[in-house]
């Protein structure tokens, strides 16, 4: 396995912007409203400072083609979310709505989760509170910082997908 194959960095003097660089590309990504985090937790609005990598691609296909990777693919479906409740035992896991906790839904009425690559921060192992969610998704169009995900123009991020590798890694430095 590769160690890392893109680096993103933030901005100077921009708090939620960065670029994300690697084979010979320069993308601009908005990350967490509160910038980069070295100790993330859940709800900080802060990006972690750590090395992702990506372990899958969820897509919307009412709205949007499967993408081209080598990474694996999985079109979402209305009742799929996201467990953000740190003390329950599926905290930072797919789940399916309804939940009894806090989950995020998936399926969405902005764009952000049509395209959205799982990324595995504090996936395995998980520690409670560290932080869930942690995606590369779509840039809302007014360019918005994230709630700590990193996000990308759809055109930039297909062409990533096209790119990445299992193994390889976003090294948030």
């Amino acid at each position: 396995m590769k160690e890392t194959g893109f680096t993103l960095r933030r901005l100077p003097g921009a708090t939620s912007r960065a670029l994300l660089l690697g084979r010979g590309h320069s993308w601009q990504v908005t990350i967490g409203a509160r910038g980069l985090a070295q100790l993330p937790r859940e709800g900080d609005m802060a990006t972690p400072l750590a090395r992702l990598r990506p372990l899958c691609v969820l897509y919307r296909a009412d709205r949007v083609r499967r993408p081209r990777t080598a990474l694996p693919t999985r079109a979402i479906a209305p009742e799929d979310g996201w467990c953000d409740a740190p003390h329950h035992p599926a905290y930072n896991r797919f789940v399916r709505h309804p939940f009894p906790v806090s989950a995020e839904r998936l399926w969405r009425e902005d764009h952000a989760y049509d395209l959205c690559v799982v990324l595995d921060f504090n996936i395995w192992p998980r520690a409670q509170g560290r932080g869930s969610a942690i995606f590369l998704h779509l840039m809302h169009d007014d360019g918005r910082p994230t709630a700590g995900c990193i996000a990308m123009r759809a055109a930039d991020l297909r062409r990533l997908l096209h790119l990445l590798r299992p193994g390889e890694a976003i090294a948030v430095a």
